[in-house]
This record gives structure tokens, sequence and C-alpha cells, in this order.
């Protein structure tokens, strides 16, 4: 490895700490599936993986690999089993969001999959889709912000980041849930009939709320808002949709302990009921690069 190279790699691991500090989340993904639309495999990433990615990123970027050093595993600290660090060199295709400037080509440092022989993929001349940040101070070089962070482009893949980037954009995204902060069940005048109301956390602060309603006779309906305006009973978010994601991966297991705040115990059973009733509506948030699902109460 020349000296400036030799450099060029210090520098970069400096900043490469996403690689450093998920080196199990790397196995086989920078260099593998392509983003897929509609129906997901088993392995391929996720709605909620892209969403992950996408938010976490100041950049995400189109480009094309041109060159491949492996880094010497003695300099490439926290690298996992059956890994290789290589130091990429690429070229810019598209800056498909963010407005960090970014030149004709950059470098940056990724943790790929070896094979049973101990060889890399062959990624050279191939395009991929990069979810990254600028490094400050040093022009011509980007961080990815998760080992995964790679993934190979083609136009479904491009197309589905578009779609989910220019939602999570909008000027009406729903606001990131961080918790539960309060849920209550109010019986009606009725036998059968009440409201449960179940209040959220929000990152900056604003109304959220889930409400279901009971009617006799009828099976819950249930909606949700992400502002002071009342819930669109019965219509609940649709999978793959960034309210479906707000709620669906990020809502806690179980409330937290003190916030079922109705007055009786069977008003609190039903409050607790209608929450275990939205989470298994909303079903699982699925990830295959290396997250988890919804946390613990």
């Amino acid at each position: 490895m020349s000296f400036k190279l030799h450099r060029l790699v210090a520098n970069l691991a400096g900043v490469a700490l996403a690689v450093q500090a998920f080196p199990a989340l790397a196995q086989g993904v920078s260099g593998g599936s392509a983003i897929g639309v509609g129906a997901v495999t088993d392995s391929g990433p996720t709605f909620a993986d892209i969403a992950d990615l996408s938010e976490s990123a100041g950049l995400v970027v189109k480009a094309q690999i041109r060159k491949m050093v492996r880094v010497e595993d003695a300099r490439a600290p926290g690298l996992g089993q059956g890994m290789a660090r290589f130091y990429i060199t690429a070229q810019t295709q598209a800056l498909i969001a963010g407005k960090a400037p970014i030149g004709e080509s950059f470098a940056y440092l990724v943790d790929l999959p070896l094979d049973a022989k101990g060889k890399a993929p062959k990624l050279k001349k191939q395009d991929v889709l990069l979810f990254a940040r600028a490094v400050p101070g040093r022009p011509g070089e980007l961080q990815l912000v998760t080992p995964t962070a790679q993934q190979l482009w083609s136009e479904q893949a491009e197309g589905r980041v578009r779609g989910i980037l220019k939602s999570l954009l909008s000027g009406n995204a729903p606001v990131k849930i961080t918790g539960v902060r309060e849920l209550m069940f109010v019986p009606g005048n009725l036998a059968g009939q009440g409201e449960t109301q179940i209040f959220l956390n929000t990152k900056d602060g604003s109304a959220a709320s889930i409400t279901v309603h009971h009617e006799p006779g009828a099976a819950p309906a249930w909606g949700v808002s992400f502002s002071e305006l009342v819930a669109d009973i019965g219509n609940p978010p649709q999978p793959e949709t960034v309210e479906w994601y707000r709620l669906a991966c990020f809502l806690p297991n179980t409330p937290p302990q003190g916030t079922n705040v109705a007055e009786g115990i069977e008003e609190r059973r039903q409050a607790a009921a209608d929450y275990r009733m939205v989470l298994g509506e909303l079903g699982e948030c699925r990830r295959t690069l290396g997250q988890g699902g919804r946390t613990a109460s």
C-alpha cells in the first residue's frame, strides 16, 4: 500500500465510527442485495431498513465504484469475523438527497463479507446507493451512516428510496414517535361503548395520539393523529407508509409502567387490550439489516 493511501486510510479510519461501532451488522450486507419494491425477500432490505437509513443519512448518493483496495486487518479495528475492510474510490452518478457539496469522485470505507475462499465480492464498476454523511474538513471523503449503508443500485431500488425520501421530507410528514405518555379507556353510556385514548411522546414535543373507538355489536375501530386534530377513526395507517413506520417500528411492545391511567381495573384492562390490538393490526416492523423491531417496555 502506498504512503498516500496509508495516510488516506488512516484519516478515514478516524471517522469510520459507524463501521467500527457495529461490526456484527455488516454480515452479508454492504455489497449485498439490491433494495427491491413490493414483496421483500427474507434477506433483502425492508421498508423500515430503508427508512432508517434515509433518516440517518445527510447524503444519499448513487455512485459507481472505480477502485477497491483492501485495508490490512491490523489497520481495521472492530472488523467482524469473515469480513474485510475496503478503501473505495467512487465516481458520483447522482446526488439523490442532501445539501452538502459533493465532487465528481470521493472515497469511503466499507466492510464487505468474504466468500468461503476468502475472496471479496467483485464490485468494481458496479453502481451502488450510499447512505452517508460528509466528513467535516475533509472534502472528497464520505462516511457511511451504518455498515449496511452501501446497497447495490437498481432502478427499482432508486425508485423506492426516492419515494420514501419524498414522504419523510414532505411538509406534513408525521413526527417521530419516542414512546407512550399515557393511555386510558373511558366507557360510554351504553354497554360495549367507549373509547381508548393513547397519547404519544414525540421527538419535537408535538401532539400525536391513537384513538380506539368501541360501539355495541361492532369491532373496535381506530385511527391516529399526528397533530391536535381528531384521529381519523376507521382509517389506520397502511403498511409501508411513513405513518405506519412511525408506529409499527417505534411503539414499545407494552406501555411503560404507570402510563395506564384509566380509573378502574376493567377500564385499565380494556386500555391495555386496545393497545395490544393496535400493535397486532400494525403488524411486525421487519428489519433485515441488523436492527431490532419494536422497543421493549
